[in-house]
């Protein structure tokens, strides 16, 4: 049985760009991979099933409504003879929370397959399957920095973050992404200032300081949806070591960043004795 990563997925600013006429967003977004993760094993043979475990095995839903199981349906369908097998999900992150699990475990899903069937990432099946599946799941598929626009599917280069921490604070409630944006109104960031993405070879500093420069558009309907957001980005803005505060995707979860690992271990140590009821960790980002 072969494991893979699933890593969590940050949206490190957010614009939103307008609405399409088939009801989605069109966005741009500036996104990184912590190391916080969910789990997935795979063994071929026999027919598709899923097992999932782990401490937040209870929010991953029907089984047959998991993206595991759709991005797989996806792929045989595209490749005719894929041979399937048994997923075992270990499922770590929150759910509903801006972190882009359920996307990231459809992309673990389909690099096992496509590993399985000797077929590159990039394959153009692949690749089809992951934007069927999801709008977020082309962009988990190669978990590296990245901008990506369109709804989540229209990637642009990887970039190569300099050494940024960042502790991740989740109130434990979920934010549904459809009741976000059904609360968000477009008028009030349709002048929003286009600016200079990083590059690769933007050092620490420059990151840092085009990221306090930048928002997530969904930040205030999200606000509506869960209103303690609200306390914990507070929390989050006292902290003096906190380079860049900010939430992401459409919530709950939110981030604050630093330029060293030891201030953001501190910064969780603290914000977790504060406060039991929440889901603080720190990791870093790539």
């Amino acid at each position: 049985m072969r494991w893979l990563r699933a890593p969590a997925k940050i949206n490190l600013t957010l614009r939103v760009i307008g609405r399409r006429a088939d009801g989605y967003h069109e966005l741009e977004s500036l996104v990184a991979f912590a190391g916080l993760c969910d789990w997935l094993a795979f063994e071929p043979g026999g027919d598709l099933i899923l097992e999932v475990l782990g401490p937040r095995a209870r929010e991953a839903g029907p089984l047959d409504e998991n993206l595991v199981v759709r991005a797989a349906h996806s792929l045989a369908t595209n490749i005719p003879g894929l041979r399937l097998g048994r997923f075992g999900l270990i499922k770590r992150l929150p759910a509903a929370a801006g972190l882009g699990g359920g996307s990231a475990d459809a992309a673990a899903a389909l690099r096992l397959l496509a590993e399985e069937a000797g077929l590159p990432v990039d394959d153009p099946r692949v690749r089809a399957s992951a934007r069927a599946t999801g709008a977020d799941v082309l962009a988990c598929l190669s978990p590296q920095a990245r901008i990506i626009r369109g709804i989540g599917d229209k990637l642009g280069p990887a970039i190569r973050l300099p050494n940024i921490f960042a502790v991740l604070v989740n109130p434990q409630i979920q934010a549904p992404t459809s009741k976000v944006f059904a609360a968000f109104d477009l008028a009030p960031v349709s002048s929003f200032e286009t600016r200079s993405f990083p590059t690769v070879e933007s050092g620490a500093t420059a990151v840092l300081d085009f990221l306090s420069l930048s928002r997530n558009d969904l930040q205030a309907a999200a606000i509506r949806v869960v209103p303690p957001i609200a306390s914990v980005l507070k929390r989050l803005s006292q902290i003096p070591q906190a380079r860049v505060t900010g939430m992401s995707g459409s919530g709950a979860t939110c981030f604050a960043l630093f330029s060293d690992r030891r201030s953001a271990a501190t910064t969780r140590r603290i914000v977790a004795a504060e406060n039991p009821g929440w889901w603080v960790e720190a990791t870093g980002l790539r």
